[in-house]
């Protein structure tokens, strides 16, 4: 295991594109970090550079202390799993994880690599399928065949690329606890890109978040969710996305499409004098009004919107309120909608309610929410005004004592069991 340090990397291609911007980051000895964004944004050919299957323009990567820039990717003693899962179809299961061992001529007996390979499969529960042939195997079976063969490196860090891209939606979700488990189960430093959020959200102990290859924001899955920097990371993160609505600043009143807000003591100096601001807030933040308490409602801001749209999905109930947006922001949630890789579709307010709301389509529905939870960016530079640095980093100091416990117990676990 190993610690990984990006220090001012960019990468150049000889067009004069820059795919990556001066990039910095740490990932500590057994982190697990996600490399998340939008298609273009420049995370696998970070990771590739990582590995080595990409030179580094600039900058400098060092790997458990050593500098790697010049390195092979053979020498960085890395494992990859890929998003095609690189199988041989010839051989079994055994001798696909077994190959990377039978590289390294003469380095292992026959013993060593019997009881490598049996490790890697007990670990992934693939006991049952040593003999048969990558054909013969489910998508998540192939992908853990491919994950085996990493653990076998003993390699200083995994790196993944999309490796669930090509399984179904409940194989993924089955994949990530493997993924998951596995990793807190050997304790190897983990570095994970996807473009999908949830992916992100369930499984990194830190999210660096990426927009056109610079770097946006690193944080835990809940300091990004509840911290967000800035307006991209407040949209890319979240199922479904953060609201953004145009907040006309009138004295002590904010004007949203739907409902007046009074602006509080803590928000008014952090508006900076601002005639129009946009207001984020996040889906789940709303509630009917008809099934809360009165004393609840009183403390928040209600008001009546028509439904156009409403999907009752068992658990919830997502409505969708059309509104039209102020022309003073359009332009920078076009473009924020378009780096989110967005259809740039209808402006409207998607709404999470309980599965026991009665608010259908059609109604015109009452709706409540608590002002405090609202975020305000500057349309101009997409900073959050009311982003809190207090808080951000009380959020991390928690999850990276969460982290230490969770390898502490599941490396327990495993003594227990060995």
């Amino acid at each position: 295991m190993a610690a990984i340090t990006l220090k001012d990397i960019v990468k150049q291609y000889g067009d004069g594109f820059l795919a990556v911007k001066g990039v910095s980051l740490d990932i500590a000895d057994g982190e697990f970090v996600i490399l998340v964004g939008p298609s273009g944004c420049g995370k696998s050919t970070l990771l590739r550079m990582i590995v080595g299957l990409e030179d580094i323009t600039a900058g400098e990567l060092t790997i458990g202390g050593t500098r790697v820039n010049d390195k092979a990717p053979r020498d960085r003693k890395l494992a990859m799993v890929f998003q095609n899962y690189a199988l041989y179809p010839h051989l079994t299961v055994f001798e696909n994880i077994a190959f990377p061992l039978r590289l390294q001529k003469g380095q292992f007996t026959e013993a060593q690599i019997t009881e490598k390979v049996e490790f890697a499969a007990k670990t992934l529960e693939l006991q049952d399928h040593l003999q048969r042939k990558p054909a013969n195997l489910s998508g998540g079976q192939r992908q853990r065949v491919a994950m085996g063969r990493a653990i076998v490196r003993e390699a200083q860090a995994f790196l993944f690329d999309e490796p669930l891209s090509n399984l179904d939606a409940k194989l993924r979700g089955q994949m990530r606890t493997e993924i998951a488990r596995m990793q807190r189960r050997l304790g190897t430093t983990t570095v994970y890109v996807t473009h999908d959020q949830t992916e992100a959200m369930t499984l990194g102990d830190r999210v660096a978040v990426l927009r056109k290859g610079e770097l946006q924001q690193v944080a835990s899955p809940r300091g990004l969710y509840e911290q967000p920097v800035n307006l991209f990371v407040a949209g890319f993160i979240g199922s479904p996305p953060m609201n953004f609505l145009p907040g006309e600043v009138d004295g002590s009143t904010m004007h949203l499409p739907f409902a007046d807000v009074p602006i509080s003591a803590d928000l008014a100096p952090k508006l900076g004098g601002k005639d129009v601001v946009i207001v984020g807030i996040r889906p789940e933040h709303f509630e009917d009004a008809n099934l809360l308490e009165e004393s609840k409602v009183s403390s928040g801001v209600t008001f009546t919107a028509p439904v156009d749209v409403s999907e009752w999905l068992g658990s919830e109930l997502y409505a969708y309120i059309p509104f039209e947006t102020n022309p003073d922001v359009a332009t920078t949630l076009e473009e924020l909608d378009r780096d989110l890789d967005g259809e740039g579709l209808r402006t409207q307010l998607i709404v999470t309610l309980g599965s026991e709301t009665k608010i259908r389509d059609g109604d015109d529905a009452q709706l409540w929410f608590d002002p405090a939870r609202m975020m305000v960016f500057d349309p101009e530079t997409g900073e959050n005004l009311t982003w809190d640095a207090d808080a951000a980093r009380t959020i991390d100091q928690e999850n990276e004592a969460d982290r230490k416990a969770s390898l502490e117990r599941a490396q327990a676990r495993e003594k227990a069991s060995a």
